[in-house]
């Protein structure tokens, strides 16, 4: 190699890195700042279902329906709590006996059809889907719900 090609590298080189940490310095004043890696919870995943500060609601519930077993405010409440977490046989239970006495409800219809889905009773899942897009025509919880298993668990197009 000759002596100024060598020099050409060089002085390549170092005006590449020059322009390289100028870029950098430019694009670093203009972007924000950028927060730590290790964020502490906000107060909202505290109070999510199948924490801890779950389980006093679940206690009270359960205390309620042991002094009134038809207690539909206390069943729907329970079984949303055991959705949540995905206890999805209980959730189940409890929907059920929710919809015996208030039946037509198309929110639980809904919940149920999902616990029926997640336990592999795709049929069952249908039927409640069209049970509450029956009580409630516009229910959209219910149609999007029906598509998935009939998509996804089915194979249905």
């Amino acid at each position: 190699m000759k002596r100024d090609h060598v020099l050409f590298l060089v002085i390549g080189l170092l005006a590449g890195f020059l322009a390289g940490y100028i870029s950098q310095e430019k694009l670093a004043a203009v972007q924000p700042p950028r927060l730590g890696a290790a964020v502490a919870p906000g107060p909202a995943a505290a109070s999510m279902p199948g924490t801890s500060a779950a389980m006093p609601e679940i206690e009270r519930l359960k205390q309620v329906l042991e002094r009134d077993p038809n207690d539909a405010d206390a069943l729907l409440g329970l079984a949303n709590l055991n959705f949540d977490i995905q206890n999805w046989q209980r959730a189940k239970e409890l929907y059920e006996r929710f919809l015996a006495l208030r039946p037509g409800d198309a929110d639980a219809l809904t919940d149920l059809g999902i616990c029926q889905r997640a336990l592999g009773d795709f049929q069952g899942a249908l039927q409640r889907f069209a049970a509450a897009q029956k009580a409630a025509p516009g229910h959209w919880q219910a149609r999007f719900n029906e598509v998935v298993v009939k998509a996804f668990d089915l194979g249905d197009s």
